[in-house]
């Protein structure tokens, strides 16, 4: 399988978890239909965007593959054709599987276009979690709420330094591109979740904070 193939499914599947869950979010705080488009479309493309930008990319992921942007419209506008049968609870769930299934895709996503574009592993592996954390960053800005990322303590932009560093380090000893790319993004997505479930926590830098409040 082509890399820009592989690239092209791991991107659609990282948009469409994205969008997902700015689409709960935005839905949880009863948002209107423009708000719902909007913070869906910041979540979905922001990360690939500040990628694109930095990497001097163009044109931008979701301007040369419009797809994406129908893909986000069709999501927000069937909305309620399902959104009423998804329960409170059950759509915070929803919102953390499918937030740490686009942490995975997008997180290996920057990271094989970053080393594709002769980046050192350690600019790589900063390309990855960018892409991979600053779409929920904006979600988190725009729902009025300080980014989940920087305050809750359990593991995320860390999940996806492990997993794209899976990635490189598999793709350098030789392993074909779509396994090594699987192997990352089960490892950010899976670290993930696993520290959701268990409740795994980062302690406060530096450690005493935790101590004097």
């Amino acid at each position: 399988m082509k890399f820009e193939t592989i690239l092209l499914v791991i991107e659609v599947g990282g948009t469409l978890a994205f969008a997902m869950s700015g689409l709960l979010e935005a839905i949880r705080k009863r948002m209107d239909i423009v708000g719902v488009f909007s913070v869906a479309f910041v979540t979905a493309f922001g990360g690939g965007t500040l990628r694109d930008i930095l990497l001097d990319r163009r044109p931008l992921f979701w301007i040369q593959n419009q797809e994406y942007l129908w893909l986000v419209i069709a999501l927000a506008l069937t909305a309620p054709l399902w959104v009423k049968t998804v329960r409170h609870r059950l759509m915070e769930r929803a919102m953390e599987f499918a937030d740490a299934c686009g942490l995975g895709l997008f997180a290996i996503s920057g990271a094989s276009i970053a080393s594709a574009a002769g980046m050192p592993p350690l600019v790589a592996v900063l390309m990855g979690v960018i892409t991979a954390v600053f779409g929920g960053v904006l979600r988190d800005v725009l729902c009025n709420e300080i980014p989940k990322v920087y305050h809750d303590h359990r593991p995320y932009a860390l999940c996806a330094v492990v997993g794209c560093s899976v990635f490189l380090g598999l793709d350098a000893l030789g392993m074909a591109s779509h396994l090594s790319m699987i192997a990352g993004i089960c490892t950010a997505t899976g670290s993930r979740l696993l520290a959701v479930v268990f409740g795994w926590r980062l302690p406060a830098w530096p450690a005493h904070m935790d101590r004097t409040g």
